[in-house]
This record gives structure tokens, C-alpha cells and sequence, in this order.
């Protein structure tokens, strides 16, 4: 395994990382992934109504998730962004009655959607909302995720004080792994990303750090914190933007995959 020691040492870490990205960062893992759910839209007012749902429902047995994520469509008549617009909870709060998985309720379903109705409303896209948090001066995109969890959970009174564990903040240190793929699934571009989101740079894109990628930076020495945490997060995505100045998430292609598919023929997804 390579060691990251040295400036010759570092070449070959990204010749290693690259040559990863090349094999797991392919369209033909998009269909067994949650970002399958805002790639089956067209318009981007969809996908990024039915992408935050996706990473946020993102864990757990990906089977399950996707049978949820496709119930959940379904139950919005597969129009996510009308159906968050539109929303009207003496009406259609019916709609999301017995929508659960794992801890997330049905009353999370139904307050994310009067939330992000209010986001909307106030600042016309989840891409706004995200942008207008996150300084032009920031090192990453820690503050964008702060901003937007916090809106989230206080923009409507009815917010259930469980959402928090599903909108991290930095603050708190969590990892906040499903929120940092959910921005570089609606920022990066393809071919398994959307890159929908032209006002924030990739460049402020931090790496999604879950068991998978934390175990294979860690065996490389890439990352010497012990926890997942917001440190952890900081850490390695600081050492991948020396390598890709522009585009540090990408490596999160090559972390995942060599963590998760190793010795595997083909990776069931990314």
C-alpha cells in the first residue's frame, strides 16, 4: 500500500487514488445506488427535492432503501417538487401516513416536506439555501451544511426534535456523511453525479466519510484520526484537495470502492 510520506510518495497515492477513481467513478453504478432516484428525473427542481431524500434515507441494507425510496416516489405521484410545493397537510399529510425507515417517521416525513415547502418558498431552490450559507471565503463546504441543517430544523415550528440525527451539523461533530454526498451528488458533474448546482464550487466539496472510506484512509495512512467525525472529514479532505485542488470529492469514488468492493469483479454500486 502506498505510503503518503514524501513528495514522490504522494505522486504515486494519486497515480493509486486515480487509477480507483477511473474504475469505481462509472454510470453503470447508478442503478443499484440511491442517486439512481434523481437521475430517473429530468428537471433539477426534482432532483434536488428527491436527492436530499435519498441521501438521507441512505442507510442501512441498500435493498431496503431503495424499496423505500420508490415507495416514496410513488406516494408523491413522482413528482417530487409539486408535491413538496404543493403540499397541503390537512390534505395530503395522508399521503405520507405510514411512510417509515428505520427511525425515520412519519412525522419526519411530513415536516421535511413542510419545511423544505418553506424553504422554497423563502428562497426558491435548496441550491439557494445552500449557497447563501456557505461564505465565498470558506475553506470547504462545512458552512453550507450548517446552514442548511439549521434552517431545516427551524424554519416551521412542527420540526420534530429527532430530525436533528437526520440533519447533522458540523457544529455538533458529526460526520455528516449523507448531507456531504447529497452535495457532491447536486454539485459535482457526471457520470454518476448531477453537477446541478453551478454556485458552489467542487472545489469546497468535503469527502462523505462513512466505515468504508474512514477504513481504507486510514490503512493508507491518509487519515490518522480515530473517530468519524467533522475532524476526521477535515483531515482527509484536506489531504485529497492537495491532490485535486479543484475536486477533492472525487476521491471518495476510490476510498468507498477499494473499502467497500475490494477483491470484488464488480462493485454492486457506488
Amino acid at each position: 500500500m502506498p505510503d503518503p510520506s514524501g513528495i514522490e510518495s504522494e505522486r504515486k497515492v494519486k497515480a493509486y487514488l486515480d487509477q480507483h477513481v477511473i474504475r469505481y467513478e462509472h454510470s453503470a453504478f447508478i442503478a443499484d445506488d440511491p442517486i439512481a432516484f434523481p437521475h430517473a428525473f429530468e428537471d433539477p427542481r426534482d432532483q434536488e427535492i428527491i436527492g436530499l431524500f435519498a441521501a438521507l434515507l441512505a442507510w442501512g441494507r441498500r435493498a431496503t432503501t431503495l424499496n423505500k425510496l420508490a415507495e416514496l416516489v410513488e406516494r408523491m405521484d413522482f413528482k417530487p417538487y409539486q408535491f413538496v410545493h404543493s403540499f397541503r397537510p390537512t390534505v395530503d399529510a395522508e399521503r405520507l401516513a405510514s411512510f417509515k425507515h428505520r427511525t425515520f417517521q412519519p412525522d419526519d416525513a411530513t415536516s421535511l416536506v413542510l419545511a423544505l415547502q418553506a424553504v422554497l418558498h423563502d428562497y426558491g431552490s435548496l441550491e439557494k439555501l445552500f449557497a447563501v450559507s456557505l461564505p465565498n471565503d470558506a475553506d470547504s463546504i462545512g458552512p453550507g451544511i450548517q446552514g442548511f441543517s439549521d434552517t431545516l430544523l427551524t424554519i416551521i415550528p412542527e420540526t420534530p426534535q429527532r430530525m436533528r440525527k437526520h440533519l447533522p451539523r458540523p457544529s455538533t461533530g458529526s460526520a455528516c456523511k449523507r448531507l456531504a454526498m447529497y452535495a457532491r451528488w447536486m454539485v459535482r458533474p457526471g457520470p454518476v453525479d448531477l453537477g446541478i448546482w453551478s454556485s458552489v464550487s467542487p472545489s469546497k466539496l468535503v469527502l462523505p466519510l462513512d466505515v468504508h472510506t474512514g477504513r481504507q484512509a486510514r490503512n493508507m495512512g491518509l487519515l490518522t484520526r480515530k473517530q468519524d467525525d467533522w475532524k476526521a472529514v477535515v483531515e482527509l479532505t484536506t489531504f485529497c484537495r492537495a491532490l485535486c485542488p479543484g475536486d477533492p470529492a472525487r476521491y471518495d469514488f476510490a476510498l468507498f470502492g477499494l473499502g467497500a468492493y475490494q477483491g470484488q469483479q464488480i462493485p454492486v454500486s457506488v
